[in-house]
């Protein structure tokens, strides 16, 4: 090493760039300089931890410019696929390279002056292997296809509910394992994680298994982020962020509900879990597993052009037959208080039998608005464009957007009627309404409001698998994942408004959403039954419901993509902004379309700027620009080029706007 080494280092700053700082010899200890090593370095006034990316000789900066390296802390460096994989997101999601490699690391280990760190015993379950149930032909033959697979070998195992996807899981893991490798498994919402991780503990109980999550205190995410990092966590088990941990021995991956949203990452660096975790498969060599009874169109895309090998799970493991889904047609039949009279009198014979019932609604609080019908006023949010919802146990609107709330008002704000009611539905009034229509019955809610913490979920399951509760209501945490026994009948409210909803993906998530949620029905030996309350009993997503035809419907989801030219079909990239007054909004992404000659990209096409569909949030004026190309390489050349472009124009001080690629949502 010359005199003064200059170092590369990431910081977690919104700068595509990385900092140089020297270090003189004999300065640090003789510590052995090398990319991967977590250093503490001067920045500004202050002092920051990075990463060395890279080494150089020297910087192109003024010595005088380029300040020393104050520590190089002493953990072993990350691995180089670790920073293959960085390196993708931040050049893929149009991320800062500093940005994207801090976040994936835990945050005791971005503090300047972290606490020492403690040294607790992994937590382990019992010490006797959980039994091994006996598999079915199909789940035989999808375990064995996958172990004649070679290297990098991408499986998409669409399984219906309740066909036994978790126990091809378990046994894939057994063998990375006994082959010595690490497996990492990723879970798409932390509600899924504490079934799960019992399942895996109780199967491997003498193997040390790490839960990597955002709801983890922080020196037990440490603690869980090293202990896959030095290869002690033999298994990895974790929601998003879990795709960045680094694994000295992976030999195996597996995304669980790989159609899931919540894999896509809403703010910050927004990256999809899912299609990192099938970079990462491939930079490593090794299998991975996309598991769902309802695929994301992308990868039913792909395993139909022969991209991914498709394994099919076509019968349930342990109940004789799916269960049997039927409709209520609101037209026709009469509610009592917003339930049909065939919904109520299945859940009582479900009470008089001693099962349990579900009631499904995506909407939680009391009621979506309070309103007056004297002078039409209705309950809307100050700072977004949306309704503040009732919440009637605390006796306050709160806006689920923003978090604002406040006090019930006594009389309408604008006339002074006093005669001002809730309208619609949401889970707290759902409850209410229950609870009177079968007094004796005893109901559980799960939703946002009930259970906030992993410790209340928790107690919550015990409860259910313990038959503490006759009647259960909820939302979409209840709607995945979850074997519930003695729970036959499953009623479903509240599902007609997604039918029609400008977003293209809008069918594609109610249909995955019913599917999971009738999923929960019937899956021990007694017989379920999902009952649908639907003012459109003729529209073809149901019908392909009540066949349980995955396939189908997505056919004809495909069709009309592939003649729309959406996603899968095309790749999209959206500019979103957002400031207190919409027109400085929208002249910021009239001035970002004109910034690149459209003959520079002939392939790609820029939108008229639109405000998103919540156009305002917090107080801020929200609007978007789409880009849109028939293909991926083409399509990122122009935003690489774009963004950088971008960040030399003048905005006002508000206005803060960020590129995503593969939105979600428009």
């Amino acid at each position: 090493m010359s005199a003064a080494q200059v170092v590369r280092v990431a910081l977690d700053l919104p700068l595509h760039c990385l900092f140089d700082y020297a270090v003189a010899e004999g300065a640090l200890a003789g510590a052995r300089l090398r990319p991967g090593l977590r250093v503490r370095v001067p920045f500004g006034r202050g002092e920051r931890i990075g990463v060395i990316v890279e080494l150089a000789e020297k910087s192109d900066l003024p010595p005088e410019q380029v300040k020393p390296v104050l520590e190089i802390l002493g953990d072993p460096p990350l691995p180089e696929d670790f920073f293959r994989l960085c390196v993708f997101a931040s050049s893929y999601y149009q991320a800062p390279l500093g940005e994207v490699v801090l976040q994936a690391l835990p945050p005791g280990l971005k503090k300047v002056r972290a606490a020492k760190r403690r040294v607790i015993a992994p937590r382990q379950g019992s010490s006797v292997p959980g039994v091994r149930p006996r598999l079915t032909a199909e789940q035989a033959e999808a375990i064995a296809a996958i172990a004649r697979g070679q290297g990098y070998a991408p499986f998409l195992l669409h399984g219906v509910t309740g066909s036994g996807k978790t126990e091809v899981y378990l046994r894939l893991i057994e063998t990375a394992l006994a082959a010595g490798r690490q497996a990492l498994l990723l879970v798409p919402e932390i509600n899924l994680t504490p079934q799960l991780e019992s399942r895996v503990r109780e199967r491997f109980p003498e193997t040390h298994t790490a839960m990597l999550h955002s709801e983890l205190p922080e020196a037990a995410r440490e603690r869980a982020w090293r202990a896959a990092f030095t290869g002690e966590a033999r298994i990895v088990v974790g929601t998003r962020l879990a795709v960045f941990a680094p694994l000295p021995n992976p030999g195996l991956i597996v995304v669980d509900e790989e159609h899931d949203p919540s894999y896509k990452q809403q703010d910050g660096i927004r990256y999809s879990a899912r299609d990192l975790a099938v970079f990462r498969a491939r930079d490593l060599g090794i299998p991975i597993v996309l598991g769902s009874a309802t695929p994301s169109l992308e990868s039913w895309a792909h395993a139909l052009q022969g991209r991914y090998t498709l394994l099919r799970l076509e019968k349930r493991a342990a109940a004789a037959r799916l269960p049997e889904v039927r409709l209520i047609d609101t037209r026709r039949t009469r509610l009592e208080d917003g339930l049909g009279v065939p919904l109520l009198e299945a859940i009582q014979q479900r009470l008089d039998a001693g099962e349990q019932s579900l009631i499904f609604l995506n909407r939680r609080g009391y009621a979506p608005v309070l309103a007056c019908s004297a002078c039409g006023w209705i309950s809307r949010c100050k700072r977004c464009a949306a309704n503040l919802v009732v919440h009637l146990q605390d006796r306050r609107l709160r806006c689920h957007h923003c978090g604002f709330a406040a006090p019930f008002p006594r009389a309408c704000p604008t006339c002074g009627n006093q005669d001002i009611h809730p309208f619609g539905r949401g889970t707290q009034r759902l409850e209410a309404t229950l609870a009177a229509r079968f007094p004796k019955a005893r109901l559980l809610r799960a939703d946002r409001d009930s259970v906030k913490s992993r410790k209340q979920w928790e107690i919550l399951l015990e409860r259910i698998h313990r038959g503490e509760a006759d009647i259960l209501v909820g939302t979409q945490m209840l709607a995945k994942g979850h074997d519930f026994s003695r729970l036959t009948l499953v009623g479903v409210i509240g599902a007609d408004a997604a039918l029609f909803a400008a977003d293209c993906r809008a069918p594609e998530r109610l249909f995955a959403q019913l599917m999971q949620v009738a999923g929960r029905a019937g899956r021990a030996n007694l017989p379920g039954e999902v009952l649908i309350q639907t003012g459109h009993p003729e529209h073809p997503l149901y019908h392909a419901l009540m066949r349980h035809d995955y396939p189908g419907h997505a056919e004809t989801l495909l069709s009309e993509r592939r003649q729309a030219g959406f996603p899968p079909y095309a790749f999209q990239a959206v500019l979103r902004a957002e400031a207190p007054h919409m027109e400085d909004v929208l002249a910021f992404l009239k001035a970002a379309a004109v910034l690149i000659p459209p003959e520079c990209y002939p392939d790609v096409t820029l939108y008229d700027p639109v405000p998103m569909r919540l156009s305002r949030v917090k107080g801020l004026e929200r609007a978007q620009l789409l880009a849109e190309s028939p293909e991926r390489p083409q399509l990122q050349a122009f935003l690489t080029r774009w963004r950088k472009a971008l960040a030399d124009v003048k905005t006002p001080a508000r206005l803060r706007w960020h590129l995503e690629v593969d939105p979600m949502e428009l």
